[in-house]
Parts: C-alpha cells; sequence; structure tokens
C-alpha cells in the first residue's frame, strides 16, 4: 500500500500553476503546500495589523479557484499551512469558494498554534504544531485541511499517519515521514532547483515539484511527475536533507528523526529510495517563532567607479561620519563590495558599491539625517559621485526570535469539517534531546599529489537560516572524496574559509552515510532575515562562497 503525497509549494511566491502542473502530469493521492517561513510570519502579521480579517495567503485561495475541481474530480486531498496567522479564516474562504464554484468539498482546519497574547510586545507567536491535527482531520472525512503554524514536515507526517494508521508512538514510521516532508517542503529543490552542480541536472529551465511514494514502514521514494523538468537524484535529495538541519537528532513534535540513519540509493531513473531512519521520541517542548519590529532601518549605495576605489571609500565615510554624528543612529554598518575591475571595458564593470546601512528606533533617525546627509554630497564628494537610488524614510525591519513552552501548554485542536473541535493530546512518551556522540572518521586517504583549487570541485553545499543562526551542508559523491573531506573540512578550516565567521561559535556534525559534513554558525545573521543584518540575509548563498574557496584538494579527487 502506497501513498503518494506530492508538493505544490515551497514558499509564498512560489510557482503559481504548480497545483495544476502536480494535478495533471500524474498520480497523486495528496497535494502539500508550504507557504511559511520565519519571515512570511512577520509579513502577515503586519497584513493583519490592517485587515483583522487579513492573515493567510491568499495566492492560495487564486490556486484553488483554478484547481479545486480538478482535485475534487481525482480524489486528491488538500493540505497546507497557508491558513497562516488566521487558519479558520482562510477555511471559510475555502468553504465560500467551493460553493460558488459548486464543488462539495469538505474543509477542516488546525489551530491552538497562535500564542500571541502570552508575549506582550511581539507581533506573531505561534508554536509549530505537529501533524496530529491534520491527521484527526483527514480521518473525520476533509477534502482540504488549513493549518497555521506547523512544522513543515507536519503536511506529511499527518496524511501518513492518517492513511496507514500509525500511532504517537510509531517513531520509526513517524521519522521516515518527516524525512520525506523535510525533502519535499521546499518544493523544487528536491528536483535540481538550487542544486551546487547545476550544470548536471538536465531540464533545469523549469524543473517539476517532487513527489514522495511512501510505504507502511515509514521508506519513501522521492521521484518526480514523467516528463517534468529537473532530475531527482541522491545529490539532488541529499542536498535538500542537508537544508536548514542541524546535527544527528532532527527534532520536532512528532518525532525525533535521526538523520545519521538516512540511507539513500538510486531506484531508477528520478527515483531516490529512502530507507532506513530511525526515530525517537520528541522533545517535551515545543518552538515557538516570535516575531517583533526590531525599529527602523534605511540604506544607501554610493558606486564607486575607476582608481582610488578605497581613498574614495573612505573620504564619503569620513563625510557621512561627520553628518550623522548630530544625530546618530543607534546602528551604523559599512560594507565596501569590490565589484570592480582594472582596464574594465565597461562602466559598470570599472565599479564598486559602498553601501550604508542604518537603525534606530525612531523612523526619524534613518530618514530625513540619512537621505539629507547623502544627497548634499552630491557636489561636495569624490569624482563620479551617484548612488544606486536615493534613501527613501526609511522602512521598519522584523526580528525573530524562538522560546519554547511544554508541549502539553499550547491548545492543538482539529476543527473538523462537521464543526467538531478534537483536541490533541500532547504525546505522553518524549525525551530531552541529548547531542549524538560524534561518529568514527573513515581512514584519511593515502599521502598524495595536492593542487589549489576551488572546494566546489569536489564538493557541493546547501545553507540557510533559523532566526539568527546559518547552516552549511557540505557533501560529496565518492567514498575516496568523503575520507579526504571528513578530515579536511574541520571547524578551523571553516573559519579561515569563512571569516565571517572566525569569532562565533561553529558546530561541526558528522553524517557518514550521507557523505556529508553540517556546520552551524550561531548569530552570523544577527536577529534574523527581517534585520537583514547582512548582504545575503538568509544565508543562502553562504554554501556557494564556501565552495569557491580555495584549498589543497588532493590530485586523484580532481
Amino acid at each position: 500500500m502506497t501513498l503518494r503525497i506530492g508538493n505544490f509549494s515551497g514558499f509564498y511566491g512560489d510557482r503559481f500553476d504548480a497545483p495544476r502542473e502536480m494535478l495533471t502530469s500524474g498520480e497523486v493521492d495528496v497535494l502539500t503546500g508550504d507557504y511559511l517561513a520565519e519571515l512570511t510570519m512577520l509579513i502577515l502579521a503586519r497584513d493583519r495589523l490592517k485587515d483583522p480579517s487579513a492573515g493567510y495567503a491568499r495566492t492560495f485561495l487564486r490556486q484553488l479557484e483554478e484547481t479545486l475541481g480538478l482535485a475534487h474530480e481525482r480524489g486528491v486531498r488538500i493540505v497546507t499551512n497557508a491558513g497562516g496567522l488566521h487558519p479558520a479564516g482562510l477555511a471559510d474562504a475555502v468553504r465560500a469558494l467551493a460553493g460558488r464554484l459548486g464543488i462539495p468539498v469538505r474543509v477542516a482546519h488546525v489551530e491552538g498554534d497562535d500564542l500571541t497574547a502570552r508575549y506582550p510586545g511581539a507581533l506573531a507567536a505561534h508554536a509549530y504544531l505537529g501533524g496530529a491535527g491534520i491527521a484527526e482531520c483527514l480521518r473525520a472525512g476533509a477534502d482540504v485541511v488549513v493549518t497555521g503554524r506547523v512544522t513543515d514536515a507536519a503536511l506529511v507526517t499527518g496524511p501518513a499517519a492518517a492513511h496507514f494508521g500509525w500511532t504517537a508512538t510509531d517513531h520509526d514510521r513517524l521519522a521516515g515521514a518527516v524525512v520525506a516532508g523535510h525533502v519535499l517542503e521546499c518544493g523544487t529543490q528536491a528536483t535540481g532547483g538550487n542544486y551546487a552542480f547545476f550544470r548536471d541536472s538536465g531540464g533545469l529551465r523549469r524543473p517539476g515539484f517532487p513527489l514522495a511514494e511512501l510505504h507502511a514502514d515509514g521508506s519513501c521514494v522521492i521521484t518526480k511527475h514523467p516528463g517534468t523538468g529537473g532530475r531527482v537524484d541522491v545529490g539532488t535529495v541529499t542536498a535538500q536533507l542537508l537544508y536548514e538541519t542541524g546535527g544527528a537528532r532532527y527534532a520536532g513534535p512528532d518525532v525525533t528523526a535521526r538523520l545519521d540513519t538516512v540511507r539513500l540509493s538510486q531506484d531508477g531513473p528520478d527515483r531516490v529510495r529512502v530507507e532506513g531512519v530511525r526515530g525517537e521520541a520528541p522533545p517535551p517542548t515545543l518552538k515557538v517563532g516570535l516575531n517583533r519590529l526590531g525599529g527602523f532601518r534605511n540604506e544607501v549605495v554610493f558606486v564607486l567607479t575607476g582608481l582610488d576605489i578605497e581613498a574614495k571609500a573612505d573620504l564619503v565615510k569620513e563625510q557621512m561620519g561627520e553628518a550623522l554624528a548630530k544625530s546618530p543612529p543607534a546602528g551604523v554598518r559599512w560594507e565596501l563590495a569590490r565589484t570592480d575591475r582594472p582596464d574594465a571595458g565597461t562602466e559598470e564593470t570599472a565599479s564598486a558599491l559602498l553601501r550604508l546601512v542604518v537603525r534606530d528606533p525612531s523612523q526619524e533617525a534613518v530618514g530625513r539625517v540619512l537621505s539629507g546627509a547623502a544627497i548634499e554630497l552630491a557636489l561636495a564628494s569624490y569624482p563620479g559621485f551617484h548612488v544606486l537610488a536615493p534613501p527613501g524614510k526609511g522602512s521598519p525591519y522584523g526580528v525573530f526570535e524562538d522560546v519554547y513552552v511544554p508541549q502539553g501548554d499550547v491548545d492543538h485542536v482539529a476543527v473538523l469539517h462537521d464543526g467538531r473541535r478534537v483536541t490533541v493530546d500532547a504525546p505522553h512518551d518524549t525525551a530531552v534531546l541529548d547531542d549524538v556522540p560524534p561518529p568514527a572518521l573513515p581512514e584519511p586517504l593515502p599521502p598524495g599529489p595536492a593542487r589549489r583549487a576551488p572546494l566546489g570541485l569536489v564538493a557541493g553545499a546547501r545553507s540557510g537560516d533559523k532566526g539568527g543562526n546559518a547552516n552549511v551542508g557540505v557533501w560529496v559523491r565518492s567514498d575516496d572524496a568523503w575520507r579526504w573531506l571528513a578530515h579536511a573540512l574541520t571547524v578551523e578550516r571553516f573559519r579561515e574559509l569563512i571569516p565571517e565567521a572566525r569569532e562565533l561559535p561553529v558546530t561541526r556534525h558528522v553524517l557518514p552515510r550521507l557523505r556529508a559534513l553540517n556546520f552551524l554558525v550561531e548569530g552570523f545573521l544577527g536577529e534574523g532575515v527581517a534585520a537583514q543584518a547582512r548582504f545575503d540575509p538568509q544565508a543562502k548563498a553562504l554554501g556557494e562562497w564556501l565552495r569557491s574557496r580555495h584549498l589543497d584538494i588532493p590530485e586523484a579527487l580532481l
């Protein structure tokens, strides 16, 4: 007995026609749509400030208008977290849409994640619920299930538990579904999107969305519909498994999945078998994501062209510093990006970018103060003075942090399609998370000639954000490459290659079965993506920066 679960959205703004593609390109039993991220919750919270009836992903309704009839005809159930901050409101909107279209669907929703009232000053505070509420809705016959903030993997564990009859103590089976859900959650990242070895991925221009063929024992095959673009292989699945994870224990409200037990094997073209996943009791606490306003920010980017780039940067810093000193913002950050080249053939490639970012609790301190100081330099600064765009009035920025509450403190409720409310009990079997003892490293490669070369010639990487932390997963595709990587890419070497991490806590996790290392860099992103503390605020390209750095690599691997 196989349950085919497909994904049609990896974020709020993903490909609009993906639901139709997934419904018309092949067989599927359940479609999941993941719309929520830390930044999305802040965006929806600001929407709700303007309109109390808002707070959910309206795009989902427009997608459903085109596909609800198809899903009903084919018996495909839809599970989505597009409910955001207002799942009941979206569920009502789906019912109204179905009524207008004349489609008899049963709509249920899950609530209880909203803890905002407990945290004064927070715009939004939401617990990450598991899949048990979703399972209750599906067991009662729902065709569409809308949730608020659940874990991304819960969109798969819920349908799997309902379909196979799993209980809360079926840890290994649930862990297998968590791994499948984690692979599916970011959509086309599992089918070649954002893949380090993208030049090997056929048809990457429009990769198809992924599917998981789940089995009753928790194993699965990751695949995609025939004829859709991209590819599914051990590499693309490994990359997504490492995305936004930490160590061997991948904790969630349903179960803690042991990523160090995952076995991947190619099962044919565009098919990767995932098996052997072990599970443990979930932790006794739930993560709660807090979003609040951190203040106001503004920025201006000065363009420095031609000769004397450093001297030009020093001059404008000095001039702006004098102007800002009259009413100094709370935070001032300069970054010089040397995008210029000597003897350049175009003005753009002869130019460097000097970025100034200011922050303050007061909008006035980052608005007129900055814009006035910058624009008044137009005829009084370095030769060739201009900016990419004049600074505005300043805009609010958000701050994300996570806290933890006991699982039993959250009122997890499944609101069934007939209006009945079913309380979802917290798991009785829990276990406090401990670090897994580091595994033995493979035997190092024998000594031999080496060549200075980019790490990316041998290794792939994928990076991302979790609050203010960044993770970088690095993996290789052969046993010999693993024997080298496991010994060569230490925490010390990582800090050398990524200078921004030199003063920060860095933890290395070793995952031998994936031939992978996962680095967690604490505080790398300041107060989270919404604070936009650095050039790449979600650390999406951190892994590619690492791959571009040079080190001594055995010639046998090149």
